[in-house]
């Protein structure tokens, strides 16, 4: 029985133009069900899917915009990054300058003093050798004349004893 239509006794198969007509022949609950699926087609498309697609593309641009402002940031830290790199090696080289300069003054500084102070030296060197020299002078006369009197006063006594 399978794949026919189950008959009851006493009833008889409807004929088969019949059956095709009924099932052509669309009657008022088909009209109602479509009727019922475009009023519900209609209502899902304004009231869910348009709201949730504003929303997606609201989003979408929402990211975009971030998208383009994070990348203009972006831009804007490695320019400025950048400029300050260029700004310190400038002030590096401005401060090693100026460092360059006051060692070149101070070891002018310097070899002027050690000048000075070697000018000094040799005047003063020069000041104690000859007051030096004066003073071995004078007391080589000094002992000269001293020699000379002693030597005077022993051939005194020794000449004086003898006769």
């Amino acid at each position: 029985m399978c794949g026919r239509q189950k008959r009851y006794p006493g009833t008889r198969a409807p004929p088969l133009r019949d059956t095709f007509k009924r099932l052509l022949t669309p009657d008022i609950t088909t009209l109602w069900v479509v009727a019922f699926l475009l009023l519900c087609t209609y209502l899902l498309n304004s009231l869910v899917f348009k709201p949730i697609l504003q929303v997606i593309d609201q989003r979408t641009s929402a990211v975009r915009g971030a998208r383009e402002l994070a990348e203009s940031a972006s831009h804007k830290a490695t320019a400025a990054a950048a400029e300050y790199d260029q700004k310190l090696t400038a002030a590096r080289a401005e401060v090693y300058g100026q460092m360059d300069d006051m060692r070149k003054v101070a070891l002018d500084k310097r070899a002027s003093l050690l000048a000075a102070t070697r000018a000094t030296v040799e005047q003063e060197l020069k000041t104690a050798t000859a007051s030096v020299q004066q003073e071995s002078q004078s007391a080589r006369e000094t002992l000269d004349r001293d020699a000379n009197n002693l030597a005077g006063a022993i051939v005194n006594r020794v000449l004086g004893r003898a006769s």
